[in-house]
């Protein structure tokens, strides 16, 4: 079936709903307030159902630095020549026109006790329910000799934008016969099959620009999301350019000198001329100040993403840990719509329905030849669990593939219809 923005935006479980109690505003102030910090799938989403549904009965207000939001998903094709950056790119001001206040700045800081988010340009934003969407920042020191103060020279291109321009750059500008090294992350990372899409894109672009080029990729995992799907495309479509090294062979003992662009994979150190280091990750940095992470993501309910720490705040898409979903756009605005829902319940005391969720993960291999993992998944104790699943299979027509990539590009749509407006 082909997705469509209608389909997807129609794709919301139906469920028997609850009347919540509205919640008792302490200071008297008039309309409850919520902040959302971060504004990509999770709490771009968030903020505009809340808005949206509310109908002017609650303040919400979004705190993101950037003007423009590249997403992530996707960046792979920018990558690969399917896409140009513009295409990936989207602003604020639908959310804006939408109702919500939209504040451009730096979150540094939560009082949890008093309620507020202090700035870096200055002063304060005060809430009654927080929803953090911060996506990831990298566990420093992750890859021996690199840090973020290397990120130009190795770009990770895992947060979507200059960086992804970078690595695009240092693509295109590789000698004739060079070499391609990709340091994949261990698990659990952001978009479990981006790294592998990404190779793909990489072999696309030299394939036709560089076709004697090599690819190297040390990965620290055994195995990957779509491993038998990548690896089949790869020798159907790149034969002799992608050499992946996994954990069985050495690929999980690596480290990197950017100053002479050498990689070292179990001993041997191999002179390379592009090198997309993805560290292992953990919560964008504002979880951890507000004292919601385990160290590394921030434990949830399953029934409305709320903290294990603090039943005012909420974390949602890759910054939390909440069972079996994988950390990706989709799941982050699955994840959103669920949030939103019972946060206008506890604050207005409007109908709130059983948390339902869903996500699939779309992967480009080669021109026209799309692969799609994805399940469903219902709030339990304990978790967000899994309900059942469906993946591509080896194998598949020409046809069928290319379906599934057109499904990709109506997904693509919808969904950023639905975080922007």
């Amino acid at each position: 079936m082909k997705m469509n923005r209608r389909i997807f935006l129609g794709k919301t479980a139906v469920a028997t709903a609850a009347v919540a109690a509205p919640m008792v505003l302490a200071d008297g102030h008039a309309k409850p307030r919520v902040v959302v910090v971060g504004g990509g799938a999770g709490g771009a989403t968030a903020a505009r159902y809340i808005a949206k549904d509310s109908k002017g009965e609650i303040n919400v207000t979004l705190i993101e630095p950037t003007r423009t939001y590249y997403t992530c998903f996707f960046s792979n094709l920018y990558l690969g020549g399917f896409k140009e950056i513009e295409d990936i790119g989207h602003s604020y001001g639908g959310l804006a026109a939408g109702g919500v206040n939209v504040v451009h700045d730096w979150a540094v800081g939560v009082d949890r006790d008093a309620k507020t988010v202090s700035l870096a340009g200055g002063g304060n934003v005060k809430y009654d329910k927080l929803i953090l969407s911060p996506g990831i920042d990298f566990v420093d020191m992750a890859v021996p000799g690199w840090d973020i103060s290397a990120q130009n020279a190795m770009p990770h291109a895992y947060k979507a934008g200059s960086q992804t321009e970078l690595l695009r750059a240092q693509l295109m500008a590789m000698p004739e016969g060079g070499t391609f090294a990709m340091v994949a992350p261990p698990n659990p990372y952001r978009c479990p099959p981006g790294p592998y899409e990404r190779v793909s894109m990489a072999a696309h672009y030299l394939k036709a620009n560089n076709p004697t080029a090599k690819i190297i990729v040390a990965d620290p995992k055994p195995k990957f999301s779509k491993m038998s799907l990548f690896q089949e495309g790869w020798a159907n479509h790149y034969e002799g350019m992608i050499d992946w090294i996994g954990e069985d062979f050495g690929g999980g003992n690596v480290s990197v000198d950017p100053a002479a662009m050498t990689v070292t994979i179990d001993g041997e150190e191999t002179k390379v001329d592009v090198c997309n280091v993805i560290p292992a990750m953990k919560a964008g940095r504002i979880a951890e100040i507000a004292g919601v992470t385990d160290g590394n993501w921030a434990p949830v309910n399953a029934a409305d993403m709320s903290t294990k720490a603090d039943p005012d705040i909420y974390v949602l898409g890759d910054a939390s840990q909440q069972g079996d979903m994988p950390k990706s756009g989709f799941s982050a605005n699955s994840q959103a719509k669920v949030c939103a829902n019972a946060v206008r319940g506890a604050l207005t005391g409007s109908k709130v329905f059983p948390a339902k969720f869903s996500n699939t993960c779309w992967s480009l291999i080669e021109t026209n030849d799309g692969v799609k993992v994805g399940a469903t998944y219902e709030a339990t104790a304990e978790k967000i669990a899994k309900v059942d699943g469906f993946i591509s299979q080896t194998g598949e027509s020409a046809d069928l593939r290319k379906a599934t990539y057109e499904e990709s590009e109506g997904w693509y749509s919808g969904i950023t219809a639905d975080m922007f407006g």
